[in-house]
C-alpha cells in the first residue's frame, strides 16, 4: 500500500476533534485475571498440565519473576474445573543447592502410574556442568498426593552419547497403551541431526532405554516441550522453538511426523527473537476436547510494541481438527457459560462512512480513506463476536482508542492483502508506516466471510477466527476507558451479527 500523508492529516484531525458519546460499559476498572492467570508477584512459564481423577486441570508451570536469584524456576500450579476461574496452590516442587543438578527448574509433567503413585518428571539445569555430565539432565519427584514431593536423584540421568549434555531438557512422561509400557519425549540436540525429539521406554519408571529420535525436522536448533497426542485415527506432536510453537502431523504413534505448510496456531514475530506470543503449550485430553495450555510473555520495551518476555499469563485454546487433519483453534467452549450478559448494540460514525444497522456495521473506506465506527467504551472482560467480510486487498479489523484521555486509535488487522492477523500498537493512521510486527498467518483468499471471536481481559486481547488461527496480544490501548470500534483502510468491510457479552 502507499502511503496516504493528505487523508492521514484529515482523518487526525477529525478524530482528535470526535469525542463521542455513546458507551457500551461502565467506568473502566481492572478485572482479576480468572481466564489468563499469573501468580501475584510473579509470571507464568512453561506449562505441564495434568488432568486429575475428580476431572479438574491441574497447570504445573515454572514460576518466574523479574528478580530470579542464583536458583530459580521452582514448580508452582494452578488448578481449574472450568477454565474460568483458578486455584493459586503455590509451590509444588522447589529448586535445589547449587551443589545439586537443579539449582533452577526446567519443564518436565505429572503422570499417575498404575499403582496410583504420582511422578514428576522435570529438567534439572546447572550452569556449572554437574562435573562434566553436562548443564542439564532429567529429574524425577514422587508423591502420594500431588502436594507432598519427594525427589528421587537416584534415577536421575543425562544425555546419551552423540547428544548435547547443555541440551537436554522438557521430558513429557505417559503410558503407551498400544506399547505396553511408559514413555518419555525429551527435547535434545543430536551432533548431525541438529534439535531432535528423542524416545525413551520404561516398565517401571525408573529404568530408561534410549529409543533413538522419533522426530528429526533438521530445522530448529532445539525442540523444546515436546508433547504426543491422539485426535480422531490422526497423531500429533506438538513443539517449541523461536518463539513459537508449532506441530506436525503423524502416520502413527511412532511417526513418521511431517510438519504441514503452515504448522503455527498462535502469534509468531516476522523478525527473529522478536518475542514469545504463544510459547511452550502442551495438551490436556479434559472434558471431551483437547485443550492447547501454554503462555502470553509479558511486555516488553515500550507498551504494545507486539514484543514479549519469556513468561507471563496462562492462554489456553481449545484445538479443533479439521477434515484434511490439520488442526485449528477456538476460544474454550466453557467461556460460553462465563459470558452471559448481553451489552445493548451501539455505535456511531467516527471517520468515512459508516452505516450502522441493528447489530451490523457497513464501512466503506474508498482510495485513502479510512473509515471507522466507534462502539463506545470497551468493557474490562468481554466476548465479541461477528462475521466479517472484506475484500482480497482489503484491511479492516478492531480499533482501541477514542477517549477523552487518548483520542488516537490502535488497529487490531485483519489484513487480507498481506493475508495476516496482526496488531503492534500503530495508529490507525500509520499501518502503511511500518511493517506488522506480532502476527498470525491466515489465508483470507479461501473465503470472503469469516467469523472472529475477541476474548479480553483486561490488557490480553486473543483474536480466534474461523477455527483456525488465533492471535493472542496485550494491547494497553484498549484499556483505561479506550472504546471499541470497528474499522476498514482503503476498503469495504461488512461486520454483521455482532454481539457482546460481559459475565453476569
Amino acid at each position: 500500500m502507499k502511503r496516504r500523508p493528505a487523508a492521514i492529516a484529515v482523518l487526525m484531525a477529525f478524530l482528535i476533534s470526535f469525542v463521542p458519546c455513546c458507551a457500551l460499559a461502565e467506568a473502566y476498572a481492572p478485572v482479576d485475571h480468572r481466564l489468563y492467570p499469573a501468580p501475584e508477584g510473579g509470571y507464568v512459564g512453561d506449562t505441564m498440565p495434568y488432568v486429575t481423577e475428580d476431572g479438574e486441570l491441574e497447570l504445573y508451570y515454572l514460576y518466574d519473576t523479574d528478580h530470579n536469584g542464583q536458583g530459580y524456576h521452582p514448580i508452582y500450579r494452578f488448578t481449574t474445573d472450568d477454565l474460568v476461574g483458578y486455584e493459586d496452590d503455590g509451590m509444588a516442587l522447589n529448586f535445589g543447592l547449587m551443589s545439586d543438578p537443579d539449582p533452577a527448574l526446567g519443564t518436565g509433567s505429572v503422570l499417575r502410574d498404575r499403582e496410583g503413585l504420582y511422578h514428576l518428571f522435570y529438567t534439572g539445569h546447572n550452569d556449572t556442568g554437574n562435573g562434566g555430565m553436562g548443564k542439564e539432565c532429567v529429574m524425577h519427584a514422587t508423591s502420594p498426593d500431588r502436594e507432598n514431593w519427594e525427589k528421587r536423584p537416584e534415577d536421575t540421568f543425562f544425555a546419551p552419547d552423540g547428544y548435547s549434555r547443555d541440551d537436554f531438557r522438557d521430558p513429557e512422561v505417559f503410558w503407551m497403551e498400544a506399547d505396553g509400557c511408559y514413555w518419555m519425549l525429551i527435547a535434545a540436540r543430536e551432533q548431525e541431526l541438529g534439535g531432535v525429539v528423542a524416545k525413551y521406554t520404561s516398565d517401571d519408571l525408573k529404568s530408561w532405554r534410549f529409543e533413538g529420535p522419533i522426530y528429526a525436522p533438521r530445522a530448529q536448533y532445539m525442540l523444546e516441550c515436546p508433547d504426543l497426542f491422539c485426535m480422531g485415527d490422526t497423531w500429533y506432536m506438538t513443539y517449541s522453538w523461536d518463539c513459537v510453537t508449532y506441530y506436525a502431523i503423524g502416520e502413527s504413534m511412532n511417526g513418521p511426523f511431517a510438519a504441514p505448510e503452515d504448522n503455527i496456531l498462535d502469534g509468531q514475530g516476522l523478525m527473529e527473537g522478536n518475542g514469545f506470543v504463544f510459547y511452550a503449550a502442551k495438551t490436556a485430553e479434559w472434558n471431551g476436547n483437547t485443550y492447547l495450555c501454554g503462555w502470553l510473555g509479558r511486555a516488553a520495551l515500550s507498551a504494545d510494541s507486539g514484543i514479549y518476555q519469556w513468561a507471563g499469563n496462562v492462554i489456553n485454546h481449545q484445538l479443533v481438527r479439521h477434515e484434511d487433519g490439520t488442526l485449528g483453534v477456538t476460544a474454550p467452549e466453557s467461556f460460553a457459560d462465563y459470558f452471559t450478559r448481553d451489552l445493548p448494540f451501539q455505535a456511531e460514525e467516527a471517520g468515512a462512512t459508516a452505516n450502522i444497522g441493528a447489530n451490523d456495521i457497513s464501512l466503506s473506506a474508498k482510495g485513502e480513506d479510512i473509515a471507522l465506527a466507534d462502539m463506545g467504551v470497551r468493557a474490562p472482560t468481554m466476548l465479541f463476536e461477528c462475521d466479517v467480510e472484506l475484500g482480497p486487498d482489503g484491511c479492516a479489523g478492531f480499533a482501541f482508542g477514542g477517549s477523552e484521555a487518548d483520542a488516537a486509535w490502535t488497529a487490531l488487522c485483519l489484513d487480507a492483502e498481506r493475508n495476516l492477523l496482526h496488531y503492534e500498537g500503530y495508529e490507525l493512521t500509520e499501518l502503511d508506516d511500518y511493517p506488522p510486527m506480532a502476527v498470525t498467518r491466515f489465508d483470507f483468499s479461501e473465503n470472503a466471510l469469516h467469523h472472529v471471536t475477541l476474548v479480553c481481559e483486561n490488557e490480553i486481547v486473543v483474536l480466534y477466527i474461523d477455527d483456525e488461527k488465533a492471535l493472542s496480544s496485550r494491547i494497553g490501548h484498549s484499556t483505561n476507558g479506550a472504546h471499541i470500534g470497528v474499522f476498514a483502510e482503503g476498503c469495504d468491510a461488512e461486520f454483521s451479527h455482532i454481539t457482546i457479552k460481559t459475565p453476569e
